[in-house]
């Protein structure tokens, strides 16, 4: 396993992270637990999840998973999503963060939470408020640093500002969005985390599932995978004719390689010099091992070369792409 920096942090977290959003929804306990030990074994020492999957039921097994082992681990979760239907179940208030973090201890059965992502970024949210609360649990001891998830270049830059402001610690992490397909967040998010020195540690580096080639363009997919199921931020996203095109002919490049496409995708997001660790969510332990041999993978010039051709530095797999989730706010 290789180790790195956690962006200016003096952290050191494996360069896989084990994403457990499948836990308590796909993944049943037994397999997670056999997800964990493989992980483990292999020196992954990084783990993700979130408030908000499965509404706490994923939390609920990283915590029953970790016992006896928690200080192996760095463990990460994430707040803001919402909860519930209520008012005050979702977002930055005060009220919310410091009721959320307590359930998420609670779930996670911890004393601490090592990293603690706002979620994403919601567009009109007072971030004072947010920045301030986090900087009193960080205080309390209830969390060790926090991180920001989905968050646009210039908000990472005035949460840095805001947290100047409060003499707290700023953000030691990102995690965007980020793989081959989309290559967005080159323009102003990755240059704003190194500006600042956070980590990043992007999600879907195979696109939710594009980048192992199994789709083929023009043909329904296989019932029993994530669009086959037709996942709705997969075909909000990922899902795309040129997206699929674009992994067909990386396939054709991978296999003349004697390479798998998937292993491919995940090493060059790690080939990134503003990435720490790459996040791999897998539902099965079949599909974590699948991971593994990217770490070994080292591109050469003339895979950066096809990448660039077939997705330009800074743009998508589709002209015009946006996430439905996050949209543009010009006027």
């Amino acid at each position: 396993m290789q180790y790195r920096r956690l962006g200016a942090s003096n952290l050191k977290v494996s360069a896989l992270c084990l994403g457990s959003m499948m836990f308590g929804d796909q993944t049943e306990f037994s397999e997670a637990r056999d997800i964990v030990a493989s992980a483990q074994e292999h020196g992954i020492n990084f783990i993700d999840t979130a408030d908000v999957y499965t509404k706490g039921k994923s939390e609920e097994m990283v915590g029953r998973l970790l016992q006896g082992r928690r200080d192996d681990w760095v463990l990460a979760t994430k707040l803001g999503n919402a909860m519930s239907m209520r008012p005050n179940e979702s977002h930055y208030s005060r009220h919310w963060i410091t009721r959320e973090v307590d359930n998420s201890l609670r779930r996670l059965d911890t004393g601490h939470i090592d990293i603690l992502y706002l979620h994403r970024d919601f567009h009109d949210e007072n971030l004072d408020e947010a920045v301030r609360t986090v900087g009193d649990l960080i205080r309390a001891g209830k969390v060790r640093a926090f991180a920001l998830s989905n968050f646009r270049g210039w908000r990472i830059a005035e949460v840095v500002r805001l947290c100047e402001k409060a003499n707290m610690p700023g953000p030691i992490a990102c995690q965007p969005y980020y793989n081959l397909l989309n290559r967005g967040p080159e323009v102003e998010i990755l240059p704003a985390c190194a500006h600042y020195g956070l980590g990043v540690v992007p999600y879907s580096p195979i696109a939710r599932g594009v980048l192992t080639g199994k789709y083929t363009p023009g043909q329904a997919p296989a019932p029993e995978t994530r669009a086959g199921r037709g996942d709705r931020r997969m075909m909000q996203t990922e899902f795309r004719r040129e997206s699929l095109e674009i992994a067909q002919k990386l396939q054709a490049h991978c296999q003349g390689k004697g390479i798998k496409l998937n292993h491919f995708a995940t090493a060059w997001v790690l080939a990134n010099r503003h990435v720490s660790a790459v996040i791999a969510g897998p539902r099965t332990l079949a599909q974590l091992e699948d991971y593994y041999p990217a770490l070994d993978l080292v591109l050469g010039k003339e895979d950066e070369a096809l990448v660039d051709q077939l997705v330009a530095p800074g743009h998508a797999s589709t002209h015009g792409y946006n996430d439905p989730s996050y949209p543009f706010f010009g006027r």
